[in-house]
């Protein structure tokens, strides 16, 4: 075979591998190209989730039946994503920032992020009653038998009372403050590091509905203007429950 031929038959085969190479460098360049765009898109989609932590933005308003009972909010206002829809459920979650009684948006994510401590958000759980008094009621024939006779002065007009050994609330008070014409306004406190730790150290649950109890826990701060918190939680409440009758 002369030197001519020899060339004439290796040309092609030099061509193809040269095309096979440029291919693959070709493919390599694109797989690196959409994996920048993924790690970007991903990025920014993992920022926002970052900073909204679970919460939405979203205001569709949804039914949820407990009970013979319908709450009706906007997504933004229930706590948790699998309990943003429409149907039966046996409690919701919700959560408000006070005293604007709104959901999470963009403009209130500081509050909800607990931006400088300045704790305003009130969570709130609708659930079947399962006693036949509320806290208020409870207060006579229970809790004052649980409670220390004599109790200290307390924030926004409330007395707070300490438990007895035997009543098993640990590290907790009791805040009660008399109400004209009405059974006193009643809520437990955690006392203590367990109380500066939590985000809502009080709570208070009172009777709403045909069969719902309503409970409502909040920061302690919040304990010195109770008269409108509590005002404010029956105020949204009558708002979003649909009670069937």
């Amino acid at each position: 075979m002369t030197a001519n031929n020899a060339a004439t038959v290796d040309s092609p085969q030099l061509r193809v591998i040269d095309s096979s190479l440029m291919m693959k460098v070709f493919y390599a360049f694109a797989a690196m190209a959409l994996l920048s765009l993924v790690i970007s898109f991903g990025g920014k989609w993992l920022g926002r989730s970052i900073i909204k932590a679970g919460y939405t933005d979203d205001t569709t308003v949804h039914e949820v039946v407990i009970g013979n009972d319908v709450v009706s909010v906007p997504a933004n206002v229930i706590r948790f994503d699998r309990a943003r829809r429409d149907g039966i459920a046996s409690r919701l979650d919700l959560y408000f920032r006070y005293p604007q009684m709104d959901g999470y948006s963009t403009a209130a994510r500081d509050d909800f992020n607990d931006v400088g401590g300045r704790r305003t958000i009130v969570f709130v759980s609708f659930e079947p009653r399962m006693m036949s008094r509320d806290m208020s009621g409870r207060f006579e024939p229970i809790y004052k038998n649980l409670i220390a006779p004599t109790g200290k002065p307390g924030p926004g007009g409330t007395t707070l009372y300490d438990f007895t050994e035997p009543s098993g609330y640990v590290n907790e008070v009791l805040a009660v403050a008399a109400r004209a014409g009405q059974e006193p306004f009643v809520a437990r406190c955690l006392s203590g590091p367990a109380a500066e730790q939590s985000l809502a150290p009080c709570e208070r649950d009172v009777h709403v509905g045909n069969a719902l109890s309503l409970t409502y826990r909040f920061p302690q701060s919040l304990l010195a203007d109770w008269r409108n918190l509590d005002a404010a939680i029956a105020t949204e409440t009558g708002r979003i429950l649909k009670t069937a009758r």
